[in-house]
Parts: C-alpha cells; structure tokens; sequence
C-alpha cells in the first residue's frame, strides 16, 4: 500500500504532494513502483496534529480520489470523518482506512450503507492530539486485541461481513517505543482471529529512536526492514512511502522463502 498524503503537515512528507497534479503524479510513480494499492489522506495524524476541517479534508481528497479510481487499482482512503467516507465510497473508492475505527458518529453506517467497500479498523490510544504525551501503559498486545474485537462486534451488529475487514494494531499511535516493537515481535498473536493485518511502520518515530535518524525521510532502509519483518510475521497489507525499495526487498524475502519451501518438501518426501 503506497502512501500519498495530501496534507500540507504529515510528519514526513508534508506538502509535498499537497496539490491535486501533485498528488496523482505521486500516484502514478507508486504504481510505477510496484505498490498494489493507494492510500490516499487528507488530515495528518501524527501525534499532536491539529484536527482539519471537513470542509478543508473533503477539497483535499475528492479531487484526488475523482481522478485515481481511474487508475484501475484499489483505492484506500484514509480518513475517520464519515462525511467524507459517503463522498469519496461515492466516487468509487475501494477502502476506508480509519485511525478511530469507525468511532465517530455516523461512521459504522456510512461504510455498512457501501456492501462492498474494505475497511481497515486501527487501533489508537486517546486521539492525535495526546496519544504520544500519555501514552499506553503495560502489555500493550492484550488491549489491543480487546479494543479490536470489540469494534469488529460492533461492526458486525451493523451486517457488516468479517471479509471485507482488516486490522491495524496502530504503531506508532499512542504506544511507547517498546511497545511498539512488542507489536512486532509478538505480531502473530494478532493473527488468531483469522483476519488479515496492515502494518505501517514506514518511517514512524520509533525507527529513528532505535536507530538514531533523527530525520524521517532518511529512515528508508530501516523502514523496510521493518516492513519485511511484518510481512514475514504474517501481515497482509504494509503501509509504507518508499515503495520501490519496499518491493525490491519483499522480492528478495518471496525467494527464500520459496527456497525453504522446497527444502521442506524435500525433506518431507525422504523416507
């Protein structure tokens, strides 16, 4: 999943593709890249990001999401208003990737109105404004899991059908750095409920306090690495910026994987 953030403040690549020309030349170059799907915003979350407007989200994203369904790849957007979930499922959007997990008032019914959109459920500790100044406290796996279930109850009480969801465990979103990692190596405890996961460590803070870069945008190489553990863990889906190298390395990871496949099957068929 190739990120375009149509934001002017995101913490790593603000204002780059704020435009609409902008943002759908991004597009283009992610696919050009390998990405698979588009995750298109137009609010940063990053932690003690101001909330935008509605109106403000809606004249970022509409254009953008009215030009990019016509790149004939699924296309998610990321937001948690339910007014612009309508708008933009409307114009033929294929997902609604929500920070609040359809939380908000109106937002479990805009997606259950829309029978075949994907939605992606994260889960989130306070909101973007103070989730990093208290974050959580204690075994952070657990709590996840419980906050998750429940919103997947809740949106099944709505008649929404458990395959059109995927989970988000929310790096980044309200955890400390430990925790975070916890969430990584811990990760296929979050499998047992059979749904697929999204992962989005790409560039986050917690790759700059272990690895010293105090620069978001320099955190590619250790962005992807991340990304490769995830997907090695079991995610579905890696949400990341840097989609070439991304690729290039979950290339790398698919052949020996492949190689180990056969080496246990040739073990299996010895006698």
């Amino acid at each position: 999943m190739g990120i375009v953030n149509v934001t002017p403040d995101s913490f790593s690549d603000g204002g780059a593709h704020a435009s609409t020309q902008a943002a759908l030349k991004h597009c283009e170059q992610l696919l050009a890249q390998g990405a698979d799907i588009l995750d298109i915003g137009g609010e940063s979350t990053r932690p003690g990001s101001p909330a935008v407007l509605l109106d403000y989200e809606l004249a970022r994203v509409v254009p953008v999401v009215r030009e990019a369904v016509k790149l004939n790849v699924p296309i998610s957007v990321d937001t948690y208003k339910p007014e612009v979930m309508r708008a933009v499922l409307d114009l033929g959007a294929d997902i609604v990737n929500d920070i609040w997990a359809l939380r908000q008032p109106g937002a479990r019914e805009a997606v259950a109105a829309h029978p075949s959109c994907g939605i992606c459920l994260m889960h989130m500790h306070r909101d973007p404004q103070t989730m990093q100044t208290v974050p959580m406290a204690g075994d952070v796996v657990p709590e996840v899991l419980a906050f998750l279930a429940e919103q997947l109850q809740l949106l099944q009480a709505q008649g929404v059908d458990f395959s059109r969801i995927a989970l988000d465990p929310g790096v980044g979103f309200g955890k400390t750095v430990t925790q975070n990692f916890a969430l990584l190596a811990r990760q296929r405890e979050l499998l047992a409920g059979g749904l697929p996961l999204l992962l989005g460590w790409s560039r986050k803070s917690s790759i700059g306090a272990v690895t010293g870069i105090e620069v978001a945008g320099e955190r590619i190489v250790p962005s992807v690495a991340a990304a490769v553990l995830a997907v090695d863990r079991g995610a579905a889906v890696v949400r990341v910026h840097d989609v070439r190298d991304t690729v290039a390395a979950l290339a790398v990871w698919r052949a020996m994987k492949g190689q180990e496949t056969q080496i246990q099957q040739k073990q299996t068929e010895q006698p």
